[in-house]
């Protein structure tokens, strides 16, 4: 192959997320940017709009538009800190738990198949991606 691994798993990354956006628009009505956030907002647990914010790595106003969408929607509870101040508490809905854990496994099969097609182990591929993730985020910490 021509390419080099890290213009490649650039060039995978980019079509996987491409993938999802057209899937979710098509069937949940909903971009892959703002299921993110719900899913961020899921394992962060009760997180505010500063932290989601910083997740995603854009601005808080950027942040503050999506949440008052998925709020609207139904999907996202986003509510004032009780000590005050312009802080915001963000949670899931019952409606977005729902959302977030029914994509979550329908992508999961859909990368299992991918990835069985493809001939290489899903096991080992999860494995040595769980490695890789886990020395970047040693190696930023570092930093």
């Amino acid at each position: 192959m021509d390419r080099n691994l890290s213009f490649t798993l650039h060039v995978l990354t980019a079509r996987l997320d491409r993938a999802a956006d057209r899937l979710l628009r098509a069937e949940h009505d909903i971009s892959y940017n703002r299921f993110l956030a719900l899913t961020l907002v899921g394992e962060l647990g009760a997180s505010t709009q500063r932290a989601l914010a910083d997740a995603l790595g854009v601005t808080e106003p950027s942040v503050s538009r999506m949440t008052s969408v998925l709020a609207a929607d139904g999907l996202l509870d986003v509510r004032p800190d009780p000590g005050g101040g312009h802080r915001r508490h963000l949670s899931l809905t019952d409606k977005g738990r729902r959302l977030v854990a029914s994509v979550q496994q329908g992508f999961e099969e859909r990368m299992n198949a991918l990835v069985a097609h493809s001939g290489v182990p899903y096991a080992e591929y999860a494995r040595h991606t769980a490695q890789l993730l886990a020395t970047l985020d040693r190696a930023e910490r570092d930093a």
